[in-house]
């Protein structure tokens, strides 16, 4: 054997050797990351992942954003023919609805409506967004004409402040910018109507505060004669503390720091009545004596917000001590809520999950997770955590694939809901636009295409879109709450719009948690009775994740895979929930 054919021989089995071995390493590599069931599972389903949500054409995305645009202004187009100036739309029936003045118990009416017709208020910035310029002049001007808040109303001061206060403040402040960035929004002769409503609702609502020594609101007012003699002295997490972003703004405009005062007040109660044995808050405190009375810790309805204003209240104010706050708290509820397998993208385990637990063993009370839930995917998304992000939404993207709707609440445990209505919230479809924005990937575009879809098939009605009273026969209930318009077409349009100034500027503005946008302004982080900026972190312009780089947890490239989370692990979601 010559030399030659010598060294082709060696050359070839050094060659086979080595893929043997490289083999071995990658096999080992994907029995790590995806478990055993990568090897022997169903490959065909596995694929059918990739193969759906791996591409989104083009002309695909443009005809959805018509379909979202279409959607609105439907819905839009109804409420101001059958229902303005009453707050609410009825879509089945085709009229409107204010407040039960019958029954001043029914308080899933009288929380919400105040008689000062709030779909109006509450989707004005919507119609900015969307480039209807000349019917948001139009809209703005009916609300200053029609609109009063000298009502015999008692509203809940947390909806009144999102919807309302926000609606107001968020119209006022487009109109305001000498920029234009959505084209020509002053109605003609305007002279800070807007703002100016925002400041005498707020003031209405400022009698909340009063007589409370441990500085938590009462949760309702009402907008003649202040707090009811017979009001209810409990308040809910969220409703006490998710106040700091539109008071504080009221505050900076009107230059009155007693409405920042109150809000951050409240804040700081909450905060100090934190578990000492978790750090874990519980969703239910009485205001006279700062006790618990429902120790549920979660992150849905009753909490939620509380945890998004404080990071959002740092990124608008730049005020330190709210990120820390957050950090604490996220770390805890990593802690003691968190369930499933470490890593949300890698390793074997159960899925990831945060459950309700109690606030002061962090043990597991209940096996249902709720709608309002998954907007925390968003939030996460803000603090960077985007891994666990991408846990948290695939989990009620589940749900809703079972359903084609999100129920109110859904027991993982037996895999049926709990509570069986779907009244067109907005929060799965926040959350898929704040990671489309985070990672780009025609994942997030499929899952808002289907939401889309669904909604029109199922939730639309002679008038508008419907309440589903049963997420399973996919029976109506006649209302069309004032987010559907403020939030869930909002958020479906941005989703498609890439080329809208909210996308191409994203890092200048933020959303309050009703879909209101708000600008970042270098002012609103100067004033004098704001904390002074203690390190560049907190006087930094704002860049989101960057003022967050020790709670950062990007995504490696070395773990890139074709889908935000691998097939495997959807498959693992999609059985939790009774899918497949």
């Amino acid at each position: 054997m010559n030399d030659s054919l010598v060294n082709m021989v060696f050359s070839f089995l050094c060659s086979l050797v080595t893929l043997v071995l490289y083999t071995s390493v990658i096999k080992s590599h994907m029995v790590h990351e995806w478990g055993w069931g990568w090897l022997r599972g169903n490959h065909s389903r596995l694929s059918q992942y990739e193969e759906k949500y791996s591409y989104f054409p083009e002309t695909e995305r443009i005809k959805r954003l018509g379909d979202a645009k279409n959607m609105f202004q439907f819905a839009y187009d109804n409420y101001v023919k059958y229902a303005f100036p009453l707050d609410e739309l009825d879509p089945i029936h085709c009229t409107g609805r204010g407040s039960d003045q019958s029954d001043p118990s029914n308080l899933n009416i009288n929380d919400v409506l105040g008689d000062y017709s709030l779909t109006m208020i509450d989707t004005l910035d919507t119609l900015a967004i969307i480039g209807n310029t000349s019917e948001f002049k139009q809209a703005v001007q009916l609300v200053i004409e029609n609109v009063s808040f000298d009502n015999n109303s008692t509203v809940q001061v947390f909806e009144s402040t999102i919807r309302v206060i926000g609606g107001l403040l968020s119209a006022h402040l487009l109109i305001t910018d000498a920029s234009q960035p959505f084209g020509d929004l002053e109605p003609e002769g305007y002279e800070n109507e807007l703002l100016e409503m925002a400041y005498e609702l707020g003031t209405r609502l400022l009698p909340a505060f009063d007589s409370t020594s441990t500085g938590l609101p009462h949760p309702r007012v009402n907008l003649q004669h202040g707090v009811p003699e017979d009001g209810i002295k409990q308040t809910c997490t969220a409703g006490a503390g998710s106040l700091l972003l539109e008071f504080g703004l009221l505050g900076q405009l009107m230059h009155d720091p007693v409405f920042e005062g109150v809000a951050q007040t409240a804040v700081k109660s909450l905060l100090a009545s934190r578990s000492n044995k978790t750090g874990l808050l519980g969703n239910v405190i009485d205001i006279s004596s700062g006790k618990w009375v429902g120790t549920q810790s979660g992150l849905g309805a009753g909490s939620d917000s509380f945890y998004e204003y404080l990071l959002k209240a740092f990124i608008m104010f730049g005020n330190s001590s709210y990120l820390d706050s957050f950090n604490e708290l996220y770390s805890s509820l990593k802690k003691y809520m968190r369930r499933g397998r470490q890593n949300c993208r890698s390793g074997l385990g159960d899925v990831p999950m945060y459950v309700n637990t109690h606030m002061d063993t962090g043990k597991t009370i209940n096996t249902w997770i709720d709608s309002l839930q998954v907007a925390f995917a968003g939030v996460q998304v803000l603090a960077g955590d985007i891994e666990e992000a991408v846990c948290t939404h695939a989990l009620f993207y589940a749900i809703w694939k079972k359903y084609n709707a999100l129920p109110e609440r859904f027991n993982w445990a037996s895999k049926q809901p709990d509570v069986l209505f779907y009244p067109l919230r907005p929060e799965l479809i926040e959350s898929t636009y704040f990671l489309y924005q985070a990672t780009q990937h025609p994942y997030y575009l499929h899952v808002g295409s289907h939401i889309l879809e669904s909604i029109e098939t199922y939730c639309k009605s002679k008038c508008g879109y419907a309440t589903l009273h049963n997420v399973i026969t996919k029976t109506k209930e006649d209302r069309m709450e004032s987010f559907f318009l403020s939030e869930t077409c909002k958020y479906l349009y941005l989703l498609f719009d890439k080329d809208n100034h909210v996308n191409t500027a994203f890092h200048r503005y933020i959303f309050n948690t009703e879909g209101h946008l708000f600008p970042l302004r270098s002012e609103y982080r100067t004033k004098t009775w704001w904390n002074p900026c203690k390190d560049d972190r907190s006087c930094a312009s704002v860049n989101f994740a960057s003022n967050m780089s020790h709670q950062c947890v990007n995504m490696a490239p070395e773990k890139h895979f074709p889908l935000p989370l691998n097939s495997h692990y959807m498959e693992q979601i999609d059985k939790l929930v009774g899918l497949i």
